[in-house]
């Protein structure tokens, strides 16, 4: 899955951040030989660790006055909510932000979102914005989400980012649903982003299966089994892919894997947004909206066997 807690190569190698991945990178390479153990618990923690921009942006973030904070306690740790409207009475849409990232994030959607006749929750991954905690997994981002949504009951509509467009797609269920789904820049397969995490951090490609151990002793789940193509067929609700040509952290050809594999999905693809602005770029915002409005917004994919993924 994609993992966005890592930055990615800039294009200078000047400033505090690449002396410090160049760090990191030497510290990985040396200590996979002398001390493989020890160097991936390093890279897990590393792997599993948000950002802290991403608290320090929520609390930057500036909500108009309507929107009310409230919090939630999803498995021992307090979750940091965000609500406009009144989610009992009038349909919901649940908002859910990427890896180091925040609610708050979604601010652009709200006016929109509001006009269109939507309550709106939002609110912030464990270790992320406000919320209790120190470090996230793409089981915990979908455990919340799926609590969250309980909450409040089925929702109308999710809009999701990043990492937690596949934690909206892999919590749908009986348990909690979305009668719609808008995802922008989903991330859909978690081996490939351990793939580019070893490459960027220079752990070395004979520790690799360690590090997936490592995920599965810390949440239980082998993440082969969260690769999103493996769960799309079983949904059938109407959903936006939104993914850019240019995105560095989430290829394209993950969005494109959501449209393939989920029968009710549409792919509108975007170019020169890359993965953070083409979540609040107003192109986006409106074709969303005609989205909702029953507009017939973004290509119809056919999954075929010839290509990566294609047999589901």
């Amino acid at each position: 899955m994609k993992r966005t807690a890592f930055p990615r190569k800039k294009g200078h190698s000047h400033g505090p951040g690449a002396f410090k991945l160049k760090a990191v990178r030497t510290g990985f390479a040396v200590g996979g030989r002398l001390a493989p153990a020890r160097t991936v618990a390093q890279a897990l923690r590393l792997f599993v660790t948000p950002f802290a921009s991403s608290r320090a942006r929520a609390q930057r973030a500036q909500p108009d006055a309507e929107m009310r904070r409230g919090e939630l306690v999803v498995h021992g740790r307090r979750i940091a909510t965000y609500t406009w409207g009144d989610p009992v009475r009038q349909p919901y849409a649940l908002l859910i932000h990427g890896w180091s990232s925040f609610g708050l994030r979604y601010l652009p959607w709200v006016a929109p979102l509001r006009a269109l006749g939507y309550a709106l929750v939002a609110f912030d991954q464990p270790g992320h914005g406000l919320s209790e905690g120190c470090t996230c997994t793409l089981p915990d981002f979908i455990d919340t989400v799926r609590e969250v949504g309980r909450h409040h009951g089925h929702a109308a509509l999710a809009v999701a980012h990043s990492l937690g467009g596949a934690a909206a797609a892999l919590a749908q269920g009986e348990t909690w649903h979305a009668d719609k789904l808008i995802l922008i820049a989903p991330a859909a397969d978690p081996v490939a982003a351990t793939q580019r995490f070893t490459r960027l951090v220079r752990l070395g490609e004979h520790l690799h299966g360690r590090l997936h151990d490592g995920l599965r002793a810390m949440t239980g789940f082998d993440i082969h089994q969260l690769q999103v193509h493996r769960h799309l067929p079983s949904l059938g609700q109407p959903a936006l892919i939104v993914h850019d040509m240019d995105d560095r952290d989430v290829p394209w050809s993950e969005g494109e894997r959501y449209a393939r594999h989920w029968h009710g999905a549409r792919l509108l693809t975007t170019q020169g947004l890359g993965h953070h602005r083409v979540l609040d770029a107003p192109e986006v915002v409106e074709a969303s909206l005609a989205f909702l409005r029953g507009e017939a917004i973004g290509e119809r994919v056919v999954s075929s066997p010839n290509l990566p993924f294609g047999d589901g």
